[in-house]
């Protein structure tokens, strides 16, 4: 069975490298998105198991982002995670109301990374 393929949608070149490396190390492949608008294109083409997906982006934020994807027929089964450095528990509703289907805070540790993946897949 092939492994499940994560995109990762994050303009941070730091924390986008982090989450590359504990997907890819526990098995996962990745791609990645750096801006909100290429993120429904990119998952059409692509179709990934589960979407990492920053809230602070250029173009869009992914607030906007979930909302989109989860509002289009082609994207709307793909699990979204929202990973966010916004903490406060107004964030957390807003992200689950645009249709996220978890919601983890940075700085995260690898294992909530991993479990918040491993619920969702």
């Amino acid at each position: 069975m092939a492994s499940k393929l994560i995109m990762i949608v994050e303009d941070s070149p730091t924390d986008r490298k982090i989450a590359e490396d504990v997907c890819s190390g526990n098995g996962f492949r990745v791609i990645t998105v750096t801006e909100g608008d290429k993120v429904l294109a990119t998952a059409i083409e692509k179709m990934p198991d589960l979407i990492l997906l920053d809230v602070i982006l250029p173009n869009k934020n992914g607030f906007q982002v979930c909302r989109q994807l989860k509002s289009n027929n082609a994207t709307k089964d793909i699990k979204v995670v929202i990973v966010s450095s916004k903490d406060q528990a107004s964030d957390k509703f807003w992200g689950m109301k645009q249709g996220a289907d978890d919601y983890i805070t940075k700085p995260y540790s690898e294992d909530d990374l991993i479990d918040a993946i491993l619920k969702n897949i």
